[in-house]
């Protein structure tokens, strides 16, 4: 039995439910009260491919939030690579794949095994980091959103197929995503159209599901992306754009709406929502917003030196070492590669009581040369994303509201 038939995806895709304009005055304004911060990236906003999605969240005495967005030069011409950002959308079809496959036993906990069936193709039977050394989906989720694992996301990906995952965003409303290939590993893209044969089972080794290896015939639009004005293949300096035609492609936008649906569901049309259980929301907000420094398995506790608690909490930190702050949490995905640094948030404090969704990209490569290691992350893209999220931050604690959000959905209980 296939994992996802076409046929079940055939719907005309449906807009998205909030497309954003380019950008209003109000982010802008705002950026510039504090030149010493953000003089430099208003200046080079268009070389440095800056964008900014922020949305100011209101409740009424029903705690219902109402939302109101702002933009700040959104291009969705500009070609800019999501990096780890795709991991998101990716985890969260594959917790839902867990209820469309509708097999008595089968969900996010069950074994999942991984053959070699193609060239390029490795293998999984156990996973060390996990209690009882099974890989699950659910393991796989948990290190996507703590520590954005490569790995994870690769089989995750290779669970649902191309085909699937591009069908469903489409389905959902998010016609231009175009996720094509897995990450840190080169693999042609017919390899890529390719993904592993599937055995699934309980924990007692009762056999649940198989699925044969899946290969992606459709074809999707030609594109002519390129970044840079050279580039490195091995030691050899091409001087000439490097193609990024058939890499993965989403919208900043996009991933704002798909970080809102899960984090506020019934804010959404139904078609544009997950196919969630209640636990299957906690697990999510857990995990995005559960600091590595609190993980048992995997144990990223005991090694903060790699994993320490700001690890992938670009916006409002950076690149922060210290403890955070107990009253906030930032629920989110961030992703870096080629100098291209994204975070997509959802950020609340506790004590004040205040939330806001916050969203930025940035281009932190001013040599114009890719794969050279020499990308600006720590002079121009950190920064950028701790000082825009202290902006946002100050605004929101200083902002009026009529009513005072209940914020307790939001209260998780983290593994340590």
């Amino acid at each position: 039995m296939l994992l996802f038939v076409s046929s079940l995806l055939s719907c005309r895709a449906q807009k998205a439910f909030n497309s954003y304009p380019s950008g209003d005055q109000f982010i802008d304004s705002l950026l510039q009260t504090r030149p010493d911060w953000f003089g430099d990236i208003l200046q080079h906003r268009k070389e440095w491919k800056v964008q900014v999605v922020y949305t100011r969240i209101d409740r009424d005495r029903n705690n219902t939030p109402s939302f109101t967005t702002h933009s700040f030069n959104i291009d969705s011409n500009d070609y800019f690579y999501p990096a780890s950002t795709v991991k998101m959308p990716v985890a969260l079809l594959a917790l839902q794949a867990m209820h469309e496959l509708s097999l008595p036993g089968l969900n996010m906990n069950s074994s999942l095994l991984q053959e070699a069936g193609y060239a390029g193709q490795t293998a999984v039977l156990n996973d060390p980091t996990s209690p009882d050394g099974r890989p699950t989906v659910a393991q796989y989720v948990r290190k996507i959103f703590m520590v954005s694992d490569n790995d994870a996301f690769n089989r995750l990906y290779e669970l649902l197929g191309q085909q699937y995952i591009n069908d469903r965003l489409h389905k959902m409303g998010y016609a231009d995503a175009e996720i094509l290939h897995r990450l840190q590993i080169s693999m042609t893209a017919d390899q890529n159209r390719h993904t592993n044969p599937i055995r699934m089972y309980d924990s007692t080794g009762k056999l649940l599901y198989t699925q044969p290896m899946l290969f992606n015939q459709t074809r999707y639009s030609e594109r002519h992306d390129s970044v840079g004005s050279g580039y490195y293949s091995g030691d050899v300096l091409i001087n000439r754009p490097m193609d990024f035609s058939g890499k993965n492609r989403i919208a900043l936008a996009d991933l704002h709406n798909v970080l809102r649906a899960v984090l506020f569901p019934q804010s959404v049309p139904a078609s544009q929502r997950f196919n969630f259980t209640d636990d299957d929301y906690r697990f999510v907000k857990q995990y995005m917003s559960q600091l590595p420094t609190e993980s048992l398995y995997p144990d990223y506790a005991s090694d903060t030196a790699n994993y320490w608690p700001a690890y992938c909490k670009f916006l409002l930190f950076g690149s922060e070492k210290g403890p955070l702050p107990p009253n906030i949490r930032i629920f989110n995905k961030v992703g870096d590669a080629y100098g291209f640094l994204t975070d997509v948030a959802y950020i609340v404090d506790f004590e004040k009581q205040t939330e806001f969704m916050l969203s930025a990209r940035i281009y932190c490569n001013t040599d114009g040369i890719l794969n050279d290691d020499k990308y600006d992350y720590d002079s121009i893209g950190f920064p950028f994303m701790k000082h825009l999220g202290q902006l946002i931050y100050d605004y929101e604690a200083k902002r009026p509201r009529t009513v005072k959000p209940d914020l307790s959905a939001f209260k998780m209980h983290y593994d340590k």
